[in-house]
């Protein structure tokens, strides 16, 4: 089987740029996705995932390219989620100074592009699990930021490679494997990471 996806490289121009779009889009989101999880936003990404569907909607009736209409939509999604969370009477210590709010945006740009660009790939329910995944496998194994940007980047990159190549081997829909692999990288890391050190205390509650 590896050899057959070696050969398909070599012949399918679709398989190629397949291979470099599912890298781009796991290294990227597993970046994006350390952010997003160490500023507890997890569920911003499954909230612009849907926000930018109405956009790609409108641009398919005006006849343009969706990009430009879910890119719109799901920044403009962005800015209100954030402006209602500033402006709320139950929300916590979010004002804290400008280069706060210029990062926080800038993260949300940055979250809205990846949602936008890997929709294609992965489509629109699993973009959550790619931003998600491979940054929480990387938390099990460091609480250093740079290491896990790296950490979680270089898991998103192997787990689209590996998906990419499941799914074409067994022809089954390559995003669903992208992030069924992932999966199963976090459910291992999960029993065996130094951090969660999960089977060695339930050896310890066992004896």
């Amino acid at each position: 089987m590896i050899q057959n996806f070696i050969n398909g490289l070599y012949e399918f121009h679709f398989l190629q740029n397949a291979l470099v779009t599912a890298v781009v889009i796991g290294v990227v989101s597993g970046a994006v996705g350390c952010f997003i999880i160490l500023r507890g936003m997890s569920l911003m990404g499954d909230a612009i995932s849907h926000a930018v569907l109405p956009g790609v909607a409108i641009s398919y009736i005006l006849g343009i390219n969706f990009f430009v209409g879910a890119i719109i939509f799901g920044l403009l999604s962005s800015i209100i989620i954030t402006f209602i969370k500033n402006n709320s009477i139950i929300k916590g210590d979010t004002a804290i100074g400008m280069k706060v709010n210029f990062y926080h945006y800038l993260l949300m740009v940055l979250l809205t592009l990846v949602s936008v660009t890997a929709m294609q790939s992965v489509g629109t329910i699993l973009i959550v699990a790619m931003l998600i995944t491979p940054a929480a496998t990387a938390y099990l194994y460091t609480n250093s930021l740079r290491k896990m940007i790296i950490l979680s980047s270089s898991l998103g990159a192997v787990s689209s490679v590996l998906g990419l190549f499941i799914g074409y081997s067994f022809n089954i829909a390559v995003g669903s494997s992208i992030v069924i692999t992932s999966a199963i990288i976090f459910a291992i890391s999960f029993l065996v990471s130094p951090k969660q050190n999960f089977i060695k205390k339930k050896v310890k509650i066992d004896d």
